[in-house]
């Protein structure tokens, strides 16, 4: 029998609706013509959930999100919501999905096509064939820890304005271990080469990540290669070198700097998925949520002009990483490479020779045109 996969899609702000309406294409083919099942539902998230029901992600919402197999989502966002208090804001109902669910390593992976490899930020002979992937720790970090905040600083007469601001940096062994048990597992799979980065040279906190990283590596992957790098030193290789890397694991502060940065060197953030993957359920299969890396683009939302590959390719991994799905995910991801290897463009894809490009719909139709074929 079949296994049934159980998703949900949160199309949220913006794009979010038009590039999901995509992946909901692409899900049709997939049963229709590989015989695979989805059961999938749709909600709300962001602006539109707030619009809704007064709340960036209502209570009933999260409770779908916890009981399926993987959430999908599209985009939160936008110049509508700016006046609403901090607690409010569309992007407080992707960190409560994220927190909730204990998403605790972010998959960020930064692969140039060949097509588009000058439109990278960087020669070409730097990034054709880039394919690295980021795992970044999701859950802790400087972003979590205590205490926090903004306080008076009435005690130090030399502080002129009288105010300080405080962010904690913090880490316990098994949040850095259990990250990087997914960046050894996911580097078994690809080149098995991980690099862990971290700044061991000014901060305690990353002498303890190098340290518990190493202990993971030499007492459960010995078979993995593990290199240790600062942090700063592998933001200058990214644009030196990028091809050196085959999994970078960091923590959250430096992975969300580092895997931006990565972002740049494929052309278009309009091509970059990404996975949140947390433990595994009862059936085995890990809590997630994939999503792409753009954000709502409210200035084009409505126009036909959004990229719908990111969101595409999202998919693509919730098939490898969430549902064993293998094969598809590698017949979706060459149909993708096919199309732009075509010369089929949205207008982000643009080059200076000019033409015309496709519209968000039309992008989808030649990619499903090319699993077809």
């Amino acid at each position: 029998m079949t296994d049934r996969y159980s998703l949900l899609i949160l199309p949220g702000d913006g794009i979010g609706p038009e590039v999901m309406a995509e992946v909901v294409k692409v899900i049709d083919w997939f049963q229709a013509h590989r015989g695979m099942a989805f059961d999938v539902s749709h909600d709300l998230v962001g602006g539109a959930a707030y619009d809704a029901h007064g709340a960036p992600l209502s209570d009933a919402t999260m409770a779908r999100a916890q009981a399926v197999d993987a959430v999908l989502l599209g985009a939160v966002g936008g110049p509508k919501y700016d006046a609403l208090d901090f607690s409010l804001k569309p992007e407080r109902g992707l960190l409560r999905l994220r927190k909730e669910m204990d998403l605790f390593a972010n998959l960020r992976p930064a692969q140039c096509f060949e097509a588009l490899a000058d439109f990278s930020s960087l020669k070409r002979e730097i990034v054709a064939g880039l394919d690295l992937l980021i795992v970044r720790e999701l859950t802790s970090g400087i972003y979590f820890g205590e205490p926090r905040g903004i306080h008076s600083d009435d005690n130090n007469p030399d502080n002129e304005g009288g105010r300080v601001g405080i962010n904690t940096q913090r880490y316990t062994s098994g949040e850095i271990r259990r990250v990087a048990r997914s960046a050894f597992e996911l580097a078994r799979k690809r080149g098995n080469r991980v690099c862990s980065m971290e700044k061991a040279n000014v901060m305690e906190s990353g002498i303890l990540w190098r340290e518990e990283v190493t202990w993971v590596h030499q007492n459960e992957y010995p078979d993995v290669e593990l290199s240790h790098m600062y942090a700063d030193n592998g933001a200058m290789q990214l644009v030196r070198n990028p091809r050196q890397f085959d999994v970078i694991v960091t923590d959250n502060l430096f992975g969300d700097i580092l895997s931006d940065a990565a972002a740049m060197l494929t052309g278009s953030l309009g091509m970059l998925p990404s996975a949140s993957l947390g433990a595994p359920m009862a059936n085995g299969r890990p809590k997630a949520l994939y999503e792409p890396v753009h954000g709502s683009a409210p200035d084009i939302a409505g126009k036909a002009l959004a990229n719908p590959i990111a969101c595409i390719l999202s998919f693509a991994m919730a098939l490898r990483y969430s549902f064993g799905e293998l094969a598809a995910a590698d017949a979706l991801e060459a149909a993708v490479e096919r199309v732009l290897s075509d010369g089929v463009r949205t207008a982000d894809l643009m080059g200076p020779e000019g033409g015309h490009p496709v519209s968000t719909a039309e992008m989808g139709d030649k990619i499903i045109a090319a699993l077809e074929a």
